[in-house]
């Protein structure tokens, strides 16, 4: 490929870029974040007490209506359930599929710091 071509590329990706919102740009960056993964951990709260607990999770992702392309009111994603809330995937605990609510689910998600 020309030197010329090549700066001419690097010119309009810039240009495009820039032109994006701050909303599209944001979710490139959580494109970006989902498929490289982040070893999440979600911890769902009765209280001040852990009642649940998901290892391993790469992504939460935010449901869309087929018809009105809206966010709807929960999200849900794959996590190993660690049953015994030890913190560690043992053996017995598999990975599964969960659901929360954006409304009435008190969770906190969060990079595991251990892995």
């Amino acid at each position: 490929m020309p030197h010329w071509t090549r700066i001419g590329l690097v010119t309009a990706i810039a240009l495009a870029a820039s032109a994006c919102t701050q909303e599209s740009q944001n979710k490139i960056g959580r494109s970006i974040q989902n498929w490289t993964g982040t070893n999440g951990v979600l911890e769902i709260y009765a209280g001040d007490k852990v009642v649940r607990r998901f290892l391993d999770i790469d992504k939460l992702t935010s449901s869309q209506g087929t018809g009105s392309g809206g966010l709807r009111a929960y999200r849900y994603g794959y996590g190993v359930l660690d049953a015994n809330l030890n913190g560690q995937i043992d053996d017995n605990e598999k990975k599964v599929y969960f659901e929360i609510s954006d409304y009435s689910t008190p969770y906190v998600f969060y990079e595991n710091p251990n892995r």
